[in-house]
C-alpha cells in the first residue's frame, strides 16, 4: 500500500488542522492505520491509531481529548483532526499502515509510511 499525507500547515496555538492520508494499492480496509510525528532532534513518536474497521482507536496521552483519528474505507483515506493545538505539537506528521491484527504503537513495526506533512504551531 502507498500512502500520501497532506493537510499540514502553520496555525496559531489553539487552532485546528485536519490531516489526511490517502492510500493506494490493495486492501486498505485490511490495515490498521496510525499517525506518528517527529519533532527536530527527537525520535518518532506514536500519536493515534485506528483499527481496520474503525471501531477501535488508541491515542497517545499527550493528544487525548484534542485529536481524533477516523477513516473512510470507501475513500481509502484516514484522517487526523487536531484541535486545541499547542506549540509542542509542532512536528512532521506521518501516516503509517500495519497489517497486524492488533494496533501497535512502535514505529519499527510498521512497513508502510507516507512522506510526512509539516505541522507548525506558533505561540
Amino acid at each position: 500500500v502507498q500512502l500520501q499525507a497532506s493537510g499540514g500547515g502553520l496555525v496559531q496555538a489553539g487552532g485546528s488542522l485536519r490531516l489526511s492520508c490517502a492510500a493506494s494499492g490493495r486492501s486498505f480496509s485490511s490495515y490498521a492505520m496510525s499517525w506518528f510525528r517527529q519533532a527536530p532532534g527527537k525520535e518518532r513518536e506514536f500519536v493515534a491509531a485506528i483499527g481496520w474497521s474503525g471501531d477501535r482507536t488508541v491515542y497517545a496521552d499527550s493528544v487525548k481529548g484534542r485529536f481524533t483519528i477516523s477513516r473512510d474505507n470507501a475513500k481509502n483515506t484516514v484522517y487526523l483532526q487536531m484541535n486545541s493545538l499547542k506549540p509542542e505539537d509542532t512536528a512532521v506528521y506521518y501516516c503509517a499502515a500495519d497489517d497486524y491484527p492488533f494496533i501497535r504503537s512502535e514505529p519499527s513495526k510498521y512497513d508502510h509510511w507516507g512522506q510526512g506533512t509539516q505541522v507548525t504551531v506558533s505561540s
